[in-house]
């Protein structure tokens, strides 16, 4: 068992940062990869970022490259969310998802690879 507890939301105005941070606890952090998805009111839920075991391979949306910046410390059992630049059509729920039971040496882009989940957090980005 795994559990993701998300911090670091909130309000913000475009052209801000925010920095997100998802702690896990459970089976050995370092083993697997995670990923940051978001979901928005009455849209899908999509694919932010993800990182690999030991952060040698991410891989980002295209709405977000070159804006974001996922990161892990292995040492603090901690995935985080640098997110620069911001804008209105950030705004969402942000979750963090571990992918247990995979080779964490990739950086998985779909919902479906990840099989733990936390609860959320809110930004909120204003214009």
């Amino acid at each position: 068992q795994v559990q993701l507890v998300e911090s670091g939301g909130g309000l913000v105005q475009a052209g801000g940062s925010l920095r997100l941070s998802c702690a896990a606890s459970g089976r050995t952090f370092s083993t697997y990869a995670m990923g940051w998805f978001r979901q928005a009111p009455g849209k899908e839920r999509e694919f932010v970022a993800a990182i690999s075991w030991s952060g040698g391979n991410t891989y980002y949306a295209p709405s977000v490259r070159g804006r974001f910046t996922i990161s892990r410390d292995n040492a603090k059992n901690t995935v985080y969310l640098q997110m620069n630049s911001l804008k209105v059509e950030d705004t969402a729920a942000y979750s963090c998802a571990a992918a247990l039971g995979k080779s964490g040496r990739y950086a998985y882009t779909g919902a479906y690879e990840y099989n733990y989940w936390g609860q959320g957090t809110q930004v909120t980005v204003s214009s």
